[in-house]
Parts: C-alpha cells; structure tokens; sequence
C-alpha cells in the first residue's frame, strides 16, 4: 500500500466536486488508487512521467492525475476532478 500526498491545488479541485462524488473519491477511488497505483495510463508528450486515473460516479467521468514515487512508496495526487477540459488545466498547473 502506497501513502498519500496532495499538491496544495487540490483542496481547491476537491471543493468544486458536489458533496456524494467527493465522499466517494476519499472512501472508495483513493484507496483503490493507493492499492495499485499502476493502474492508471501514464501520459506522454508535455505530461510524461504523470499518470491518470479513470472513474465513473453517476454517469460522470472523473480523473485523478498522479505521480509515483516507488522508492519512496508515495502517491502524489496532483488533481482531481472531471473529464471536460481535465487535461488542459492539468498542463496549465504544471507549465
């Protein structure tokens, strides 16, 4: 099982999610995330070396953008939220 930690942005993305999705990103998908975290596609191009995570709940896609730090055995959640527009941000936040 891997640890877990937050870019300070994702408190933010996190707020923007209604409450019954956000309750079940914390008690359901992170876990799941931290139990395998190579589920997720790694991405290519200007986002290499991040992974993604893909989910569903109530119909709505959702995303959990990750780095893996094996040595260290931590996750690095680095944003969460829904598919429209998810890559875009994604490389805004980290240009």
């Amino acid at each position: 099982m891997f640890e877990d930690r937050y870019h300070p942005a994702v408190k933010k993305d996190i707020r923007k999610i209604d409450a019954t999705a956000r309750k079940d990103i914390k008690a359901e998908w992170i876990p799941r995330l931290l139990a395998d975290p190579y589920c997720g596609e790694e991405l290519t191009g200007s986002l290499s070396g991040i992974h993604s995570f893909h989910f569903k709940i109530q119909r709505v896609d959702y995303r959990i953008a990750y780095r893996i730090k094996k040595n260290e055995h931590i996750v690095e959640v680095l944003m969460i939220g829904k598919r429209e527009s998810f890559y875009e941000i994604l490389r805004r936040r980290f240009k």
